[in-house]
C-alpha cells in the first residue's frame, strides 16, 4: 500500500483484501466523516483494528459531509482528513466515497469485519448498508464510544456564548406542511425568534418537503421502514443523528404521523412538542375531529403539548378553542382547527424560554 498517507483507490483496497484472504487474515472496515480528529476517534480506530489484521476507513467526501452535517462542514477538506487518518498506526488504508451511505463501498470491498460506534446497534444500522454487509457475509461489531468525545460537542464548546439566542428548531412532518408554512411565515415576519435548523419527513414526495425546499431550508427524507405507523430502529437513529448535527433546541412535530421512540425520546425529553387537533385530554389519536363530531361536542380546538413515550399524554403548554357548527363535517371542522394551530404553535415556540422549558445545553442533554 502507499506510504504517503494519501487516500487509496477501491482497486488498491480490493487487492489488499485479496492478499489478506489468501493468508487467512481479516480486513476490518469502518466509515465516517472524521472531521476534527480527537482522542475518541483514535481509541475507536485502535479498537477496530484489533478486530482483524488490517483496517480500511471509508471517508465521507466533502460534498457528502455537507449533506450529513450541514453547509458549514467539513472544517477540514477530504484530502487533509484522509492524510491525518492515514498517518495513524491503526489505519492501513483510507478510501474517500461520495453519498450519505457506504453501501457501494461495502459491496466493492466485501470486508470480513465491519466496525461501528456504540451509538448504533445492529438493528439501527441503515437498511441498505446492513443488506450489503449481510450479502458479503461480513461480521458486524459494535464498539463502545469514549464518553464526551465528539466533533459536534467540540464545535459547540468552541462556539460557546457566540451562539445566537434564537431558538434552533427542527420540524418533522408527513403531509401537507401547513404548520411548517405557518412557522416559516412567523420567523420571516418577526413573530417567532427562531431558526429552522432542519426539516425531516418520512414521505419522500410530501408537500412538507416541497415547502421546505422552496424556503431554502435544510430538508431530509428518512426512510421509515416497512411499518406504516412505526419508525424502524434505523430511522429512529437517523433522525436522532440529524437532530444532533443540527444542534437543535426543540423538536416540533407538525403533522408527523410516526411514533418517535429511543434514542430521540430520552435525548430530547422536555424538548419535543406536538400540536394535536382537539382539546386534550379529550379525543386522543389521529382522527380527533371525527371523534368530536361523533361525540356531539359543542366546542373543540387544538392543544400544543410536550411529547412523551405515551401518545398525546405530555404536559399541555397551550390550547385554543374552536366552536363546532351544526353543519360541520370532520373536514370543515379540521380546517378551522388548523387555522388556530397556525397561530398557537408559533406563539408557544416564541415563548419557549419564558415558559421555563429547556433548550440545548441548559439542563438538557
Amino acid at each position: 500500500m502507499s506510504a504517503d498517507h494519501t487516500a487509496q483507490t477501491i482497486p488498491e483496497v480490493q487487492r489488499l483484501r485479496a492478499e489478506l484472504d489468501a493468508q487467512g487474515k481479516k480486513l476490518v472496515f469502518t466509515n465516517g466523516c472524521f472531521d476534527l480528529l480527537h482522542a475518541g476517534h483514535v481509541r475507536y480506530l485502535h479498537d477496530a483494528r484489533s478486530l482483524g489484521d488490517a483496517l480500511v476507513v471509508g471517508l465521507n467526501s466533502d460534498s457528502s459531509v455537507q449533506v450529513l452535517k450541514g453547509p458549514d462542514r467539513p472544517l477540514n477538506g477530504q484530502d487533509d482528513r484522509a492524510e491525518v487518518l492515514g498517518a495513524l498506526r491503526a489505519v492501513d488504508a483510507v478510501v474517500i466515497f461520495d453519498g450519505e451511505r457506504a453501501t457501494s463501498l461495502i459491496e466493492a470491498i466485501k470486508p470480513h469485519v465491519y466496525a461501528k460506534g456504540g451509538d448504533y446497534t445492529v438493528d439501527s444500522l441503515n437498511r441498505e448498508e446492513r443488506a450489503a454487509l449481510d450479502a458479503a457475509g461480513t461480521e458486524i461489531r459494535i464498539l463502545p464510544l469514549v464518553p464526551g468525545r465528539s466533533t459536534t460537542s467540540t464545535i459547540n464548546k468552541m462556539l460557546g456564548d457566540k451562539t445566537s439566542n434564537r431558538l434552533r428548531i427542527a420540524i418533522l412532518g408527513s403531509g401537507a406542511g401547513s404548520n411548517l408554512r405557518a412557522i416559516i411565515a412567523a420567523v420571516q415576519n418577526g413573530a417567532l425568534n427562531a431558526e429552522i435548523a432542519i426539516t425531516i419527513s418520512d414521505q419522500a414526495d410530501s408537500s412538507f418537503l416541497q415547502i421546505a425546499h422552496e424556503a431554502g431550508l435544510p430538508a431530509q427524507f428518512v426512510d421509515p421502514g416497512g411499518n406504516p405507523r412505526k419508525l424502524g430502529d434505523a430511522a429512529q437513529k437517523e433522525i436522532f443523528d440529524h437532530l444532533e448535527r443540527a444542534r437543535v433546541d426543540v423538536v416540533v412535530l407538525a403533522g408527523f404521523m410516526r411514533i418517535l421512540k429511543e434514542p430521540v425520546i430520552s435525548a430530547y425529553s422536555g424538548r419535543i412538542v406536538n400540536v394535536h387537533p382537539s382539546l386534550l385530554p379529550k379525543h386522543k389519536g389521529a382522527n380527533a375531529p371525527q371523534l368530536v363530531i361523533e361525540a356531539g361536542d359543542s366546542e373543540t380546538g387544538c392543544t400544543v403539548h410536550l411529547v412523551t413515550s405515551e401518545i398525546d399524554a405530555g404536559r399541555t403548554l397551550a390550547q385554543a378553542t374552536v366552536p363546532v357548527l351544526p353543519d360541520d363535517t370532520a373536514e370543515t371542522l379540521h380546517t378551522r382547527i388548523k387555522a388556530e394551530e397556525h397561530k398557537l404553535l408559533p406563539k408557544v415556540l416564541n415563548e419557549w424560554r419564558e415558559l421555563g422549558l429547556p433548550v440545548r445545553g441548559a439542563g438538557a442533554p
